[in-house]
């Protein structure tokens, strides 16, 4: 009972802490071996959807980690920027880019992405299972704040798992069946693929309805960080 504890309380402050403790044990497991498994997610459902609306254009990836999309997508994009709260993921990322001749494209930022304002514009904006990362409560105006970073004809893709990632699990959660009944509510949402692979993925294309188009003012949506201490702006964001 109590390591079952322990473990929600991990999971729980690595999701939702403040973002100097999320940061520390981000870091702390990606030093280790713990998610090496994500290095070769080749073939993987998200990449048909994302090669697709990529092609020739510029891509936002949020909780990039250590650069399996960055190196594994197909190389039509313009260019691709990759963000997460761990500077040893990205340090991988960044190493693996250069690897595959990709250095020169391919750039990583290091902030909290609950409070990162991104620099640009992008034809895609990836969440890619780092939408379990978002409270809830938070989701809508956290994916209508990164919507005004996407361009004319911009979309967000988000792949999650809509059951547990093992052989047999056919049961769908409530938390991913919550946030796509949200997505599907509060966006316009162009596909909406689910596969019948192990974790049951699902991936969801979408773009603001009509009222939140690019060209609102994001100060509406852009929420307060509780810790500006390094992640205050993009000029205070570590580059890889």
């Amino acid at each position: 009972m109590l390591n079952r504890a322990l473990r929600f309380l991990l999971a729980f402050s690595k999701a939702y802490g403040p973002t100097s403790i999320k940061k520390v044990l981000w870091d702390k497991e990606y030093h280790g071996t713990k998610w090496n498994f994500a290095d070769n997610t080749v073939g993987d459902c998200v990449y048909r959807h994302l090669d697709r609306y990529a092609a020739n254009g510029n891509v936002l990836d949020i909780g990039c980690g250590s650069g399996n999309t960055a190196t594994e997508m197909a190389n039509g994009y313009q260019s691709y920027v990759g963000v997460d709260i761990s500077e040893e993921a990205l340090a991988k990322a960044s190493r693996r880019s250069k690897e595959c001749g990709r250095g020169q494209k391919n750039r990583f930022d290091c902030g909290d992405f609950l409070y990162y304002v991104p620099t640009g514009k992008y034809d895609v904006i990836l969440f890619r299972e780092s939408i379990y990362h978002i409270p809830i409560a938070k989701m809508k105006a956290t994916l209508e704040r990164y919507a005004t970073f996407l361009t004319g004809n911009g979309v967000i893709i988000v792949r999650l798992f809509a059951s547990e990632r093992q052989d047999g699990a056919n049961k769908d959660k409530p938390r991913p069946a919550a946030m796509i009944k949200l997505i599907e509510s509060e966006f316009e949402v162009l596909e909406e693929s689910k596969y019948e692979d192990v974790g049951r993925p699902v991936v969801v294309v979408f773009r603001p309805k009509a009222s939140l188009q690019p060209g609102v003012d994001i100060a509406q949506h852009t929420p307060e960080p509780e810790n500006t201490l390094q992640y205050a702006s993009p000029s205070a964001l570590k580059k890889f």
